[in-house]
This record gives C-alpha cells, structure tokens and sequence, in this order.
C-alpha cells in the first residue's frame, strides 16, 4: 500500500465535519485557522518525513499483519526493537517541531495496549474483541490515519469513585447497551493533538471494579463523530493576536482539547471493550508502561533543541557557547538520562501471547519519575544561559520593533554579538516558548502524576527480597517485621 502525503493528510482533515471550538468560535477548516494550523502542521511534518531517505527508517515499517509498507506510528510493536523505534520516533518529531505530536503517538500506544487485552479477554470471556481490533487496525495502516488518545477523564470529586459522583458523566460511560453498538455519553480532558486527528481511541481512565463496570470501555470513533463537542485550549500562543513576525515564534505548535459526548452511538465493530471491568486494570499498567518508558523522548527530542537554542542565544549575546560547557553537558546528561532509561526498560519488557512487545514496568515508571524533574533543569539551564532577554520577558512586540517611528532604535539597542537584532530576539523567543510557553510539553502530568508512577515503583520494588539480603550480609537472625500501624 502507499504512503500517505502530506497533501492527502490535509484533505482528510478539511473533509471532516467542522465540531472543533475555540474562543467561542466554530473551526471551519483546521487546517489554516490560527488556533489550530500549528498543530496541524507538526503532525504534517511526521507525515512527509516518512518521505524522506534521512528519516524514513524511523517513520515506516513494514506491517506484521500484511507484510507492506506502512507508518511506523500504525504499527503493532512486537519486539523491544520495533518499541525503541517508537522512541525513536517522538525524539525526532521533537527534532522536527519542538513540541508534542499527541495523534502521532497516543492512539498507536492504545491499538498495541488493546492488541494484548483483547487477546486476553476473548481468550477468556469468549467475546470477539479482538478480531474487531484486528479489522480496525487494518484500515488504521491502509490508510495511515492519525489516531489521539483519549484517557482521561473531568472526575469530579476525587475522594469517591466513578459510580459514587453526584454527576456520573464526569467520567465517560456507557448510558445505552445495543445489539448494534453502544452509547456513551461524558467527557475526555486534556486530550492532546485532537485538532490533528482523524480519529480518536478512548480507553478507561482507571482501573474499576464492578459498580463501575458503565464506564469500562474501548472504542474508537471518529474525530467528527455526531454528538462530540472539542473545545480547544492551551496558550495563547496558538491564538489569532499571535499571526505576525516573531511574536509566535514557530511554525508549529501543540494544542489540547475537551472531549464532550453528548449521547454518541458508537457501531459495534469500532468497541473494544463494553463492561469487562476486570482488565481495566491491564489496560492501565500495560498503556503506562509503554508510554512511561517513550515518553522519555519526547523530553529528550525537546532537550536537544534547548541545547541547541542556548548554543545560538549565546553567540547573539557575544559569548561562546563554550563558556556554558559545564550547563550544556548537564543538559545533554539530562536528555539521555530519560532516553536510555526508556530504552532500558523497554529492553527488560517481556512478550505478551498476543505477539506484542510489553515495557519494564518498575523502570518505566521510574523514567516517568525522571520526566517530571530532569526537563525542569534542562529548561532552567536554558534560561540562565539565555540571560534576562529569555528569563524576564521583556522583548518587544513585532510591531513595535517594525515600527517606522522607533522600531530602528529597539533594533539598534537589541543587537548585542554575532548576527542581528531580529536573530537575537527570535531565538529569545523560542526559548521563552520551550520553557515556559506553549511549546512546554507534559513533563509533570503527561501520562499520568509522577506521584503515581512513585506508588508503582514503591509497589514493584521487592524491598523485602533486598532486606533479606542485607540481613545475609550483616550477619543478622532475628526477623525486623514492619511495625502495626497505629490506629
């Protein structure tokens, strides 16, 4: 089958029924209003680097399910090499856009996780779930859709259960249970690249138990599906008072959504999962896992663009770069340090029954620990590099430095060392935007709190089994049993 282009991605996204909102306005075409081209042109760049001889290593494979060509990002992983080329694959597109590609990246990981569940419940249950994902993700390879993600839920109150809410649909459910397919009705928070997509595949957002077996399903529906409602967010950088010169600084740009359904019917081929509450809980670990382990790229593709930005900044500044090799190391340490350890759990994984691949989860969410703190330093080095015309924020407007009346002194007095005033000014920008604007991708909740994936590594660790050793080692017979809590 062929690759997909750019030009044909682009079609498929202005051919879709317009139910993408932001400042209060219905979206007529994605793909050039100034809310959402940005995203929309990262998520063209993984498309049209499957083109390039450089890149295309990365960005095709060949499928285990028809033996052709196809977008690595509708791929089944199943082996540690094929998964590290999904890190792979997000460091690049960091590479190429600076920012997050949520439909290059989160429906991919749900079609492997559910490649395994479904396996494991038909095999059980008797049920056909997988077939059904198996005829899906033939389409979803012919055609290289883009397909987000879809976890997380609004809620409501934390302290009680999805069952217990005083409004239930502050977490997706099933209201209607057909023979044809089901209904679902609530919503979907944070959703990232949901402009991008074509599609969208919704998982749980926890695990359940049985009063909560409503809200245990899978599907995928369509990005325009009847009855959804996306409300666009995120920084005003991806908003129209941003159109000229350098006041946005790229070309691209990540945005993230509210998914409301309203009643949305949903046929029974594109269902995954109706109730099965028991491999809810699969479905948590094995997604997290997986995406715990590669999302140690994401912040190692931007990384590297920091450190190359604070390379440059400092060369407008009149400093060598080399004046900073002591930060620029650290920065470069940080990058791999979630990469490789990434990698490394990825290497740890395991083989499902299924065929596909299934991360380290110990190490895993010991990277996602990572994620949320080694970024924060990389970013934090960037700025001290950059020095106050990055930190503080103090740049003047396109405008006011185009300005016929006094745009040639803003000029004049911004030109500090190699290259002019607008270059100094644009990577100032940039940097702003990697480190505290709308290019900064979800370090800290991204994938789940950092303090989850701590009660995972806490649970994991065999702590016993290492006290055993120490005891061995000391010389010590008695048995030290944890204290009783008090009451």
């Amino acid at each position: 089958m062929a690759l997909r282009t750019r030009e044909q991605y682009l079609n498929s996204l202005r051919s879709m029924r317009p139910n993408v909102y932001k400042f209060g306005e219905l979206i007529e075409d994605v793909t050039t209003n100034p809310a959402t081209r940005r995203v929309v042109e990262s998520h063209a760049r993984g498309i049209e680097a499957a083109h390039d001889p450089d890149l295309a290593d990365i960005f095709t494979t060949t499928s285990g399910l028809t033996g052709e060509a196809i977008h690595r990002h509708t791929s089944l992983m199943t082996t540690p090499e094929e998964m590290i080329y999904n890190s792979k694959l997000k460091r690049e597109m960091y590479h190429l856009t600076g920012s997050c590609t949520g439909a290059l990246c989160v429906g991919w990981n749900g079609f492997n996780v559910m490649w395994s569940v479904t396996h494991d419940m038909d095999e059980a249950l008797g049920t056909d779930y997988h077939q059904r994902l198996k005829e899906w993700g033939l389409e979803f390879q012919k055609k290289g859709l883009l397909v987000a993600g879809a976890l997380t839920d609004a809620k409501g109150d934390r302290k009680l259960r999805p069952h217990q809410q005083a409004d239930l649909d502050t977490n997706l459910r099933i209201v209607e249970r057909r023979d044809d397919g089901i209904v679902i009705r609530g919503a979907k928070l944070m959703i990232c690249g949901t402009a991008a997509a074509e599609e969208i595949f919704l998982m749980p957002g926890s695990a359940y138990r049985e009063d909560d077996q409503d809200f245990s399903l899978a599907c995928v529906v369509p990005r325009d599906i009847e009855g959804l409602i996306i409300v666009e967010t995120r920084h005003p950088s991806d908003g129209r008072e941003l159109e000229e010169g350098f006041d946005c600084p790229t070309e691209t740009g990540i945005t993230q959504a509210y998914l409301i359904f309203e009643d949305v019917f949903v046929p029974k081929e594109r269902v995954f999962m109706a109730g099965e509450y028991k491999y809810t809980g699969d479905i948590i670990n094995r997604f997290t896992s997986t995406y715990r382990a590669c999302i140690g790229a994401c912040v190692a593709g931007q990384g590297d663009v920091m450190a190359g930005a604070a390379a440059l900044i400092a060369r407008a500044n009149g400093l060598s770069a080399k004046t900073f090799r002591d930060k620029l190391s650290q920065m470069e340490l940080n990058n791999e340090t979630t990469f490789t350890m990434g990698v490394g759990s990825i290497a740890l994984g395991r083989e499902h029954p299924s065929g596909t691949w299934l991360a380290d989860s110990l190490t895993s969410h010991g990277n996602k620990i990572h994620v949320a703190t080694l970024p924060y330093e990389t970013k934090r080095l960037t700025q001290e590099i950059g020095g106050g015309i990055v930190e503080t924020g103090c740049m003047p407007s396109y405008k006011d430095f185009t300005s016929p009346q006094y745009g040639h002194l803003i000029q004049k007095y911004l030109t500090a060392g190699a290259g002019s005033a607008e270059t100094r000014v644009r990577l100032a920008r940039l940097i702003e935007w990697l480190t505290i604007g709308g290019g900064v991708p979800g370090c800290m909740h991204g994938g789940g709190s950092p303090d989850g994936a701590r009660m995972v590594v806490f649970n994991l660790s065999p702590l016993e089994r290492y006290a055993g050793m120490a005891r061995k080692l000391a010389g010590v017979e008695e048995d030290l049993e944890e204290p009783a809590r008090k009451k």
